[in-house]
């Protein structure tokens, strides 16, 4: 599934293959909650890192989040003129991309049931609206994008 996704500002903007479109994955941890956190969570999507096209590539920054004191090997990109979140890299995938959902215009498929993760991070003011159907995970859950978007037939052009 084609994805267009841009900043606040409008100085990024981008567009992307999706295998995993659908944003069911809500991360709780500090990392997300702090850098690109709307409701305490942050939502991120699976697509193919070669398909990434992006206008106003001179306004992208990049920082490695810190995790247990170390540098992730993670690069998370914002928009440096307004801060908007945009996407994950890791060259543990080099092949893929994790776009946030929150920078993405396209209509997303909606999602049957939702996945609480990292709850063990979540800060005491952030609820849980879990409903019937989600699970919940102190961490990891136990389903990649790629698993849980084939387990509901929602996986897109893998």
């Amino acid at each position: 599934m084609k994805l267009e996704g841009s900043c606040c500002c409008g100085a990024v903007k981008f567009t992307c293959e999706a295998y995993a479109p659908a944003p069911y994955m809500r991360c709780y941890c500090s990392i997300c909650r702090k850098s690109a956190g709307g409701g305490g969570y942050a939502i991120n999507l699976g697509a193919h890192a070669k398909s990434l096209k992006v206008r106003g590539k001179q306004h992208i920054k990049m920082f490695h989040a810190k995790i247990d004191g170390r540098k992730s090997s993670g690069e998370r990109r914002f928009c440096g003129k307004c801060g908007s979140a945009l996407w994950v890299w890791d060259p543990s995938w080099p092949e893929l991309i994790h776009p946030f959902a929150s920078a993405i215009d396209s209509e997303l498929p909606k999602a049957p049931s939702h996945q609480h993760i990292m709850l063990d991070s979540r800060a005491g003011w952030v609820p849980v609206d879990a409903k019937r159907g989600d699970r919940r995970f102190k961490a990891y859950p136990d389903q990649s994008l790629e698993d849980w978007h084939r387990a509901h037939r929602m996986l897109s052009g893998k």
